[in-house]
């Protein structure tokens, strides 16, 4: 493919480019690029927010460009401060190395394993002397740094910002400097980071990386107000999250459960559908048909063709008919010999999230005990009793409560 249409093809979607010029001339010189991309393992597992990125790197190796899967192993111990308005808890190197593992089994799901280039960080890092570090600290001001909006903005609300977390972008540039790389990619959230690498390989003699942001992904409930897409960006943490080996019928569910109006943002950041065939989807005004669609196509890819069609056939039996789905939960209570408060069990199966939200929901007939809607919010199951529960109507959830001896 000639370089105009390929930087036509990077583009795509791109948030923040620096510098577009410097990246054409780059694809110009007909060689491969090198293509860096740091993840840091604070968490075992990945969700679709993350393949956004993922995404943006397949489509460089496919233009025949060297990609970097980097492991932050030694930066993810130091704690990334993006977007922290405390000090992130420190992980220790058997986690970092342990959430490592799994993190590289879930990228080939969208990486060419055979095209990617695995490297750690602690590989360079970990070998620096003090005066390297120095040296390092040297070539960055600490006005530049608190250019940085969350340390800008602790340090205007008095809060902590410790002398490490200073060094994080100091470090994540390094890695630039050290790989030597063409093209830095990340979310829209490491822009500042990121331009910190292109910086620093100014100042060691380096020609600077170009820097390419992709888009933050929102949780699957983000909502639509004057035609933006609002919501907290997916994480597991604010527990938005679409994890890549969830069960499949969980993921078909949150997946089903994404505003009407949201969908197409989803479409637009992970589909490898075409223009067209999503033109045709917008068309054909039918949100369930086209929420199923995207279900299916993002399970396939994770999860497998069975997978999807399995879960797919699940969803519409159980929630948009009477059907029970085949992987239920089992959960034990503790109750006396008059066994336990149904409304108490409902919280402490997790499908409610306190006693009272379970008492108004038994009021509000959203309860089913082997197929009997409750509404007395103080009705028992009896001792020794294992009783297949439902509670909600669209967003049906399903336990099997068994009541054993306190």
């Amino acid at each position: 493919m000639d370089p105009q249409s390929q930087l036509e093809v990077l583009c795509r979607g791109v948030v923040d480019l620096h510098q577009k010029e410097e990246l054409l001339e780059r694809l110009q010189s007909g060689r491969p690029l090198k293509v860096k991309t740091g993840f840091d393992p604070t968490r075992p597992d990945l969700h679709l927010g993350h393949t956004v990125l993922m995404q943006k790197m397949r489509a460089f190796q496919e233009l025949g460009h060297h990609v970097i899967f980097l492991i932050g192993d030694f930066t993810a111990m130091v704690g990334d401060p993006t977007g922290q308005n405390d000090m992130r808890p420190r992980l220790t190197r058997e986690e970092v190395l342990a959430a490592a593992d799994t993190y590289q089994e879930q990228a080939f799901k969208v990486l060419d394993r055979d095209r990617t280039e695995v490297r750690y960080n602690s590989e360079w890092l970990s070998p620096l002397s003090l005066d390297k570090i120095i040296e390092l600290a040297a070539k960055r001001t600490v006005a530049r740094t608190l250019e940085r909006r969350d340390f800008r903005e602790r340090l205007e609300q008095h809060r902590d910002i410790y002398l490490h977390e200073f060094l994080y972008p100091l470090l994540q540039g390094y890695d630039s400097v050290a790989l030597e790389s063409d093209v830095e990619l990340g979310g829209t959230d490491q822009l500042f980071n990121l331009m910190v690498g292109r910086d620093l390989m100014q100042r060691y003699g380096l020609p600077p990386q170009i820097v390419m942001t992709t888009p933050i992904l929102e949780g699957y409930d983000a909502k639509l107000e004057n035609g933006q897409v609002v919501g907290k960006k997916m994480s597991k943490s604010a527990g938005n999250a679409i994890g890549l080996l969830e069960p499949p019928t969980e993921m078909f569910r949150k997946l089903m459960q994404i505003d009407d109006a949201v969908i197409w943002r989803f479409f637009e950041l992970l589909s490898a559908k075409s223009t067209e065939e999503i033109r045709a989807l917008r068309d054909s005004a039918d949100p369930l048909a086209t929420k199923s669609a995207f279900a299916v196509e993002m399970i396939e890819r994770f999860q497998g063709a069975d997978a999807a069609a399995s879960a797919k056939n699940s969803f519409f039996a159980t929630y948009l008919g009477d059907g029970v789905p085949d992987d239920v939960p089992q959960c034990d209570v503790p109750g006396d010999a008059d066994g336990v408060l149904l409304a108490k069990a409902l919280s402490q199966a997790k499908l409610c999230g306190s006693n009272s939200e379970a008492r108004r929901m038994l009021q509000q007939g959203g309860v089913e005990v082997e197929g009997t809607r409750i509404t007395d919010a103080f009705a028992k199951l009896a001792q020794g009793s294992e009783s297949l529960v439902r509670v909600g109507s669209k967003k049906r959830r399903f336990c099997r409560i068994r009541v054993i001896p306190t």
